[in-house]
């Protein structure tokens, strides 16, 4: 089977798909640091109050998700605990072990930018067909399960 990447018409494909995340980031981008602003949270500190939305998390398994060292970890979540949105406690076995919980100030901030983030994109699919909106969110799991193996 010939490698997808030696073919120049998927060569191309995949740099206007480039060009377009690019634009598709800032355009987020822009709207996230609207809401995020006001706050004084950063996109790297939502996509840490979103991890921990579904689930309280260690110190270890932040830095990882994050791709961030353990320092730059601690000094992310002091930040979010100053501002009440996160708070530390000890694991339960082993209380050397320090979990981080999302607050309702955190999971407040998260859901309403979550919401602006559903309006937003709402107003993307009205462009779109039923069939077109379907295959969008096919694709779009497709990307998702690949972005969240790496």
């Amino acid at each position: 089977m010939p490698n997808p990447s030696d073919d120049p018409k998927t060569r191309a494909d995949a740099g206007r798909l480039a060009q377009i995340f690019t634009v598709l980031q800032r355009s987020f981008a822009l709207n996230l640091s609207k809401e995020l602003a006001p706050g004084h949270v950063s996109f790297s500190q939502y996509c840490l109050l979103s991890f921990l939305r579904e689930e309280g998390l260690s110190m270890k398994d932040i830095a990882q998700r994050m791709g961030h060292s353990t320092a730059a970890t601690t000094g992310m979540v002091d930040r979010l605990e100053k501002l009440g949105h996160v708070r530390r406690a000890t694991g339960q076995t082993d209380r050397r072990k320090i979990f981080v919980k999302i607050t309702e100030s955190g999971a407040a901030l998260v859901g309403k930018v979550h919401d602006d983030m559903v309006e937003n994109l709402l107003k993307m699919m009205e462009m779109l067909e039923p069939d077109e909106r379907r295959s969008w969110l096919q694709i779009y799991e497709k990307i998702f399960t690949y972005c969240r193996a790496t």
